[in-house]
């Protein structure tokens, strides 16, 4: 009988383990039910740098290209900071879904001063050109209901986030003349501290927000701009979390506790998150996806100083062709590490683990990194990333929450938050000087 026993069950466990196979959801199944996700419910993402891109290629001439033609093998700009074949284009946008579309208009943090405010005007003319050149495709957003009809139109919500607190020239006029013009985000730091915010990427000047930083923060709450903590100092992120009256976002940022870079949020972070109702706009750039990638980079970067670093400096100054053929060398005894879908699917799981489902979404910072993950290559790949999540469980909620659900509710929240605020008082008129002293300018 023990072994009329053990092949029963042995039979049993076969039958079940193929039952299990034949469950588990077909690629095409799994496609077929991210469309019907990303046709109830417009797909956002944070943060894509291609006006800088027209502004280098194209010396801002929104004319001089066909935005609706294939721009993957567009070659770079001498000398520019392009990096070759664009990842943005209108069929690609449309490929992947996107109904709505955060462009960055970012600037150096080398530009300061009235030409900082100049430039940055510069880029949002650019983003409103681009959506007047081809109205079928694009069109201009300034609230949430805005981005919903949009996309029932079949059209790609274009909106204007600043990329850094440098850009409004330390003056609360300006910033509520980008809002005026479109923009719904602002960045309070970018690469570098500015005059009121800490970046995550400099050593700390302020230990965080200034008192004219958290006024700021006041006044982008009263107008109903979104915080948005990406590129900040930890402390920067608290503090604002702190003082924030509405939702703040991470346009553009993983998980610390996944890949700890600098740009990435820490889990106390991300709880605090929670409670204020924000959103974590998970990030692609392949160093702040994958650790490895990042040393490895680290190193890359060192070696080519090494090799080459003008005018006295380097083993082979002065000769291109020797550095170029160590380089070669280098990078052929030194593998990049692969940086793949699954590894972007990890933090956005891991900020969902931490602060739930409500407070993650999609930043890929298309057109402003050098590389992306394997599968993620442009505008169109965003069904892949959400594919990968269906096949690892999650629900349809929870992806139409992750593709633009979320964002669509911080920001309506922020637009209540800005009607309460309005009623209640005026126009912030602090200065930087009055609240910070000229030790801080």
């Amino acid at each position: 009988m023990r072994g009329y026993r053990t092949f029963g069950l042995a039979v049993g466990l076969a039958l079940l383990a193929g039952s299990a196979a034949l469950a588990q959801p077909t690629d095409a199944q799994l496609k077929a039910r991210v469309a019907a996700v990303l046709a109830k419910t417009p797909l956002i993402d944070g943060h894509n740098d291609f006006p800088w891109e027209v502004r280098e290629r194209w010396a801002q001439k929104t004319g001089a290209f066909d935005f609706k033609s294939d721009l993957s093998h567009t070659p770079p700009v001498p000398g520019g900071e392009g990096q070759g074949g664009l990842m943005t284009d209108i069929p690609r946008l449309h490929a992947g879904g996107v109904g709505g579309q955060f462009w960055s208009v970012y600037i150096p943090v080398s530009i300061t001063g009235p030409a900082a405010v100049q430039t940055t005007i510069e880029q949002i003319d650019i983003v409103k050109r681009l959506a007047a050149r081809y109205p079928a495709d694009l069109g201009m957003a300034y609230t949430a209901d805005d981005i919903v009809r949009l996309h029932k139109e079949g059209r790609v919500a274009s909106l204007v986030g600043v990329e850094g607190g440098h850009q409004i020239d330390d003056s609360m006029a300006v910033l509520r003349a980008y809002y005026a013009l479109g923009a719904r985000y602002m960045t309070l730091a970018h690469a570098t501290d500015n005059a009121f915010a800490d970046s995550a990427t400099d050593n700390p000047k302020h230990h965080g927000l200034t008192p004219f930083g958290k006024a700021v923060v006041g006044e982008m709450n009263r107008l109903g701009m979104l915080v948005d903590l990406s590129h900040v100092s930890p402390d920067v992120m608290r503090q604002a979390l702190e003082v924030s009256q509405a939702p703040v976002i991470f346009s553009h940022s993983g998980a610390r506790a996944v890949d700890e870079h600098p740009r990435n949020v820490p889990d106390d972070v991300l709880e605090m998150v929670a409670k204020n109702h924000g959103v974590v706009m998970a990030n692609f750039a392949t160093n702040y996806v994958n650790h490895d990638r990042a040393v490895w980079n680290a190193d890359q970067a060192a070696e080519r100083a090494r090799t080459n670093t003008p005018p006295f400096g380097g083993l082979y100054v002065g000769q291109p062709e020797k550095a170029a053929a160590y380089m070669k060398a280098w990078e052929a005894a030194h593998p990049k590490p692969r940086v793949t879908i699954p590894m972007v699917a990890d933090h956005i799981e891991h900020i969902a683990k931490v602060c739930g489902h409500d407070c993650v979404g999609l930043g890929s910072d298309f057109d402003g990194i050098p590389d992306t993950p394997e599968g993620l290559e442009g505008v169109d790949k965003y069904p892949a990333l959400l594919v990968e999540l269906a096949r690892r469980g999650w629900s349809d909620e929870d992806l139409g929450k992750l593709a633009g659900g979320n964002l669509l509710r911080a920001l309506r929240e922020t637009e209540v938050a800005a009607k309460r605020l309005q009623a209640a008082g005026l126009a912030s008129e602090a200065t930087l000087a009055e609240l910070d002293g000229p030790a801080k300018r």
